[in-house]
């Protein structure tokens, strides 16, 4: 191997180290061991669509936009204002999500209903009332539908948009119907198993849904105000770019985020796809020759 070829293995190294510590925290290396390596039955077999779609680069896309149209919901987002603390510990909240669907799509079957037990734990004790005197509960099966329809429906958008290899219309179905697996296991009732039941079951939420100011000082904090070092600043502004333009118009009219058609097609998406193969280069292990040359 010649020293160029070395030299771009260590920068490849060094970014996907950096970029798994931000996601996974520091229990990241034990979890990853424990989900790939741990003997046992999987919830989703090696060929499942929730594997092509939960392994890919295109989540770090999908994850802001489910964080931003989650926020419509007034009960949803002030269960996560009041009790997740997303300001004070941002990364604490990314890494225990990623874990989760790391371990519910990836990891043992035994450990996979584990971590969904404690998640359910959880979602028992929060609890509260808005400003506006309604009350809410985090294990209500409509609000975690929500959360639920709102996390598959940016996940699907952002794999098609920036995604290695986008799934066909089946492969959508499919994976719909996998993601309902967890779903069910968290409490969701009659969960999504289609495209056509997902476009549904969005639609049907569309009149209980408003920009809250929570909601809106949610998406300032997403979007202008991430707690990163200014040399992470450029790639995450890519990042959180592409997840407004990939919201539905609705969503960005009651975020109050504008649309600029030229400059997103031609622009925006572009970066986002040229980051995303970035990001997907980095964090992908180098063939073992490679390594061992």
């Amino acid at each position: 191997m010649n020293v160029s070829s070395r030299g771009l293995l260590g920068l490849r190294e060094r970014v996907g180290s950096s970029l798994f510590h931000r996601v996974a925290g520091p229990q990241g290396p034990v979890n990853r061991a424990r989900i790939h390596g741990a003997p046992g039955p999987r919830w989703f077999g090696p060929d499942r669509p929730i594997r092509t779609v939960h392994g890919d680069a295109s989540m770090f896309i999908g994850g802001l936009r489910a964080l931003l149209l989650q926020s419509l919901h007034p009960l949803a987002m002030a269960a996560v204002a009041a009790h997740s603390g997303y300001r004070g510990d941002p990364w604490g909240r990314l890494q225990r999500t990623s874990t989760f669907l790391a371990m519910t799509t990836f990891g043992p079957a035994a450990d996979a209903q584990l971590t969904v037990d404690r998640v359910r734990e959880v979602h028992e004790s929060v609890a509260g009332t808005t400003a506006t005197g309604e009350k809410y509960h985090a294990a209500d099966p409509h609000l975690l539908a929500w959360v639920h329809i709102a996390e598959v429906d940016s996940f699907l958008c952002a794999h098609r948009l920036y995604g290695a290899r986008p799934l066909d219309a089946a492969g959508r179905d499919a994976y719909i119907a996998d993601a309902a697996r967890v779903a069910t296991a968290l409490g969701v009732l009659d969960p999504p198993r289609s495209q056509a039941e997902l476009d549904d079951r969005l639609a049907a939420y569309l009149p209980e849904l408003r920009a809250s100011q929570e909601a809106r000082e949610a998406a300032r904090f997403i979007l202008l105000h991430p707690p990163l070092p200014w040399v992470a600043r450029l790639p995450y502004a890519v990042l959180a770019l592409n997840a407004v333009a990939s919201l539905p118009p609705w969503a960005r009219r009651r975020l109050g985020l504008a649309r600029v058609p030229g400059i997103e097609n031609r622009f925006v998406r572009l970066t986002g796809r040229a980051l995303t193969a970035a990001i997907r280069w980095a964090m992908t292990p180098p063939p073992a020759s490679s390594r061992t040359d």
